[in-house]
């Protein structure tokens, strides 16, 4: 299998995520990209991003370790 590295998640790779996520996580996940209008890929990308570093806001200006 060939990985190929992204900036961003693409909504593949977002369903599969969301999918392995106890439901009432995949719900508010949900909940929140339709609130911000937002394709699910985007706020799955941020709340990883905002795990490893709160200052970030993508996985783009992501620099773990920085927030803390």
């Amino acid at each position: 299998m060939e990985v190929k590295l992204l900036e961003k998640l693409n909504p593949t790779d977002a369903k599969l995520i969301l999918e392995c996520l106890p439901q009432r996580i995949q719900s508010a996940q949900k909940a929140h990209a339709t609130e911000i209008e937002y394709p699910i890929e985007a706020v799955i990308e941020m709340a990883i991003a905002s795990f490893l570093d709160p200052e970030a806001l993508s996985f783009v200006d992501c620099k773990p370790g920085r927030g803390q």
